[in-house]
């Protein structure tokens, strides 16, 4: 029975992660009002806004205007309810599990974000950065997670690698690169997992994104000072590093 609770909870925070996906960039309450259809702006009965099993009924269409629904909220109450249940399936009803499940949840809302707005969210970045310190003075979490002492330098080390790289970049080739807000998602990493999890994602993350990009290189429709969203792939470099975090540290 526990699995299934995570399965619907994981849904119905799917669900809210949507509502912030589409509030936060235009800067609209996301606790305010109903959901609407975006195209014809009629408020979404309840039994219109259940998890994934809506827009299968629906035929990921809206009831009243038949406007198409983006596939986008079927797949982030998908990729919550995953994340939600692997989380439980891997740590059981523990505080880690509550800490991984809300981090996940700001993964999420920051991943797709940033793919469509190229921003990132202070409303999400500066919790996190919080909450990933505070935690670290309980010495009984799982040990994914370092001391306060790791984890202040974790945070402070990944937002100045970050801040100088785009310093550098930008007395070199006298324009922007990176933006701020992915300093503060490393920040983030950092007071979640300590300064060391920081140049295995700068790595990662940045072969991530060269190889999603490589395709454009080679057909010329973009260039290496294009800009592309990087949050995305700080997300799946992170995701990377923790799954295979053992091997990594072995190599120190």
């Amino acid at each position: 029975m526990d699995i299934i609770f995570f399965i619907v909870i994981g849904g119905l925070w799917g669900s809210f992660a949507n509502v912030c996906i589409y509030r936060l960039p235009i800067n609209k309450n996301i606790a305010l009002g109903r959901s609407y259809c975006t195209n014809c702006k009629k408020k979404i009965s309840w039994f219109d806004n259940i998890p994934v099993l809506s827009y299968l009924i629906l035929r990921s269409k809206c009831r009243n205007c038949r406007k198409k629904i983006s596939f986008q909220y079927f797949l982030v109450e998908l990729l919550s309810i995953l994340n939600f249940t692997v989380i439980y399936l891997l740590f059981g009803i523990t505080l880690t599990t509550i800490l991984l499940i809300i981090l996940s949840l700001a993964f999420l809302i920051i991943f797709f974000i940033d793919l469509k707005h190229y921003i990132i969210p202070n409303s999400i970045t500066y919790p996190m950065m919080i909450l990933g310190f505070i935690k670290s003075f309980d010495p009984n979490l799982n040990s994914i997670f370092p001391n306060y002492i790791n984890s202040l330098i974790g945070g402070i080390f990944g937002y100045a690698m970050i801040w100088s790289i785009i310093y550098f970049y930008k007395q070199i080739k006298k324009k922007d690169g990176m933006g701020l807000g992915d300093a503060k998602l490393f920040a983030v990493i950092g007071f979640w997992f300590g300064w060391i999890s920081i140049p295995f994602i700068i790595f990662l993350s940045s072969i991530i994104a060269l190889i999603y990009v490589l395709p454009d290189l080679l057909k010329n429709s973009k260039k290496m000072s294009s800009q592309i969203p990087f949050g995305p792939f700080i997300i799946i470099g992170t995701i990377f590093y923790l799954v295979f975090q053992d091997y990594f540290v072995q190599l120190i």
